[in-house]
């Protein structure tokens, strides 16, 4: 039996409730071309990516439906990574929540990215944090 095999990469922009996501084929889990490409997403409101991930979706001869059989970690366009103790020796009472829930999921650190609108989310160990810059706006003539 034959098994197809897809790369696919998923890009992950601030969203109203939940991030949006652009996924589309790409030839091999490479991140350089995942940063190109990046630089051309843009989901609702002109929202620009913070992060992506790689999945492989397979489907074997007489499968009629793909499972997916790998995903990488998320690859975060750049952002700074804080924390907890650094979160907790600032003190700052707007982040009150912020520190409550690194404390009840046990997360040590979180990344702060603001490539369109802020977001925060917990650094997972296999997580990456990339140099990258935002895309430049288009000049005009």
């Amino acid at each position: 039996m034959n098994t197809l095999s897809q790369n696919i990469v998923t890009f992950l922009s601030p969203g109203t409730l939940v991030h949006e996501e652009s996924t589309m084929p790409i030839g091999r889990w490479d991140t350089d071309l995942a940063c190109e490409i990046a630089q051309t997403v843009r989901d609702r409101h002109g929202a620009i990516p913070f992060a992506f991930f790689f999945t492989t979706r397979e489907r074997g001869g007489a499968e009629l439906d793909s499972h997916e059989s790998a995903r990488s970690g998320r690859y975060y366009l750049g952002g700074r990574v804080e924390t907890l103790a650094e979160i907790e020796a600032r003190g700052d009472p707007g982040e009150r929540i912020l520190r409550s829930n690194m404390r009840g999921n046990k997360w040590d650190r979180i990344i702060v990215n603001t490539n369109s609108w802020k977001i925060t989310q917990p650094l997972e160990a296999t997580d990456v944090v990339l140099e990258w810059p935002p895309p430049q706006p288009e000049k005009e003539d």
